[in-house]
């Protein structure tokens, strides 16, 4: 196990990294249902819960993939402990709706402990035989061992105390590679396989806001039948996400990637928020379909995920690529779609959602035309 090229040409996802990923896909899909069902009963902690759990599916993909752009030797060792690791992905997946519904992260952190080990033997392997990594690969092992014990011990906090400790081992979390990566040689990632396996999960979650949309829409004409504003709200929803993704691919990253190294641990961390707020956007259009919750509930998940997902995708595409975001076009979207969720109670769902994507196609338009003359 050496590093690999990180200049090597055709550098693409292998099917060992995309069955992660789809298996991954499992937890996300249980985390937005759950924050589905907990704001549709007017349960607002479900957001909290809701971004507890998505850090540890996040956090848990971005830690392998990572280390694999980076000693992907794809030989047996490897095979085997990265489909430990996937094991450990559905384990935590399994334990979701315990977190959601009793704040048990029991299950949880059991799957965590399982993805751990796996990680954690591939990063003293990587030390054991690639000697110019070894300093970086010895410290990420011990890094994630010692945050990893604090989770399991966090188990015996309760109320409060565990919400501070969760706070504390967040931090704990994301100083690890920066530690890991302070002296030495960096590790060997590659910058156009990183961001192709960012662009690859963010599809997956798009297609898994998709597939719940459709669910929803599809329950709705069962209990309710066909109706003008059902097609609205789905043809808005539709557009909404369309939306997302164009923004999200109307240029790619390794250039930017590859040149502005010090600033690729924000660019990684920041997709924590597109990721988390693009699925809870598929939790809004579900909610939105059933015809049932209030439209200012429907309005306000659907907005607030959808500016987060503006903002934060916009700041990142900006940070490789200067001059490519309209900021100022973008926080006047942001603000009148904030707006549009204000007056959801006298719009109504259909119109609301309606209203969100125009706003969101009109940015889109716009950002096109400032991408093009950046190049």
């Amino acid at each position: 196990m050496v590093a690999r090229d990180p200049g090597e040409e055709h550098r693409a996802s292998t099917p060992l990294e995309l069955l992660f990923d789809l298996c991954f896909v499992v937890a996300v899909a249980a985390a937005s249902t759950q924050l589905h069902h907990g704001l549709g009963e007017g349960h607002w902690v479900a957001i909290l819960e809701y971004a507890m759990v998505f850090f540890a599916i996040w956090w848990a993909w971005m830690n392998f993939t990572w280390f694999a752009s980076a000693y992907d030797t794809d030989d047996v060792p490897y095979r085997l402990l990265t489909l430990l690791q996937i094991a450990g992905g559905l384990v935590l997946a399994a334990g979701v709706p315990g977190a959601f519904e009793h704040y048990d992260f029991t299950v949880v952190t059991i799957g965590y402990v399982v993805m751990r080990v796996a990680m954690v033997a591939q990063w003293l392997r990587a030390a054991r035989q690639d000697a110019a990594g070894r300093p970086a690969a010895v410290r990420y092992a011990i890094g994630y061992t010692v945050v990893q014990v604090g989770w399991v011990l966090r188990l015996l906090l309760p109320g409060v105390a565990g919400l501070v400790g969760f706070a504390v081992l967040v931090v704990g979390e994301l100083a690890v590679p920066a530690f890991a990566e302070a002296r030495g040689r960096q590790t060997a990632w590659h910058p156009g396989h990183i961001n192709e396996r960012y662009g690859l999960f963010t599809l997956i979650v798009l297609g898994e806001c998709v597939s719940a949309a459709t669910v929803g829409v599809q329950s709705a004409i069962t209990d309710r039948g066909l109706s003008a504003d059902l097609l609205v709200t789905a043809a808005g929803g539709l557009v909404l996400l369309f939306g997302m993704w164009w923004l999200y691919f109307k240029h790619e990253s390794t250039a930017g990637l590859r040149v502005r190294q010090s600033q690729n641990l924000i660019w990684g961390y920041g997709h924590y928020v597109v990721f988390a707020s693009v699925a809870a956007v598929g939790a809004g259009l579900t909610i939105a379909a059933d015809g049932e919750t209030p439209a200012p509930v429907v309005g306000w998940t659907i907005a607030v995920s959808t500016c987060c997902y503006l903002a934060v995708s916009g700041y990142l595409h900006g940070l490789l690529r200067p001059g490519s975001v309209p900021v100022v076009s973008l926080v006047v979207v942001i603000a009148l779609i904030l707006a549009a969720a204000a007056a959801a109670g006298v719009l109504g769902t259909p119109a609301t959602v309606a209203a969100f994507a125009v706003l969101v196609a009109v940015l889109l338009v716009l950002s096109i035309r400032a991408a093009r003359r950046v190049s």
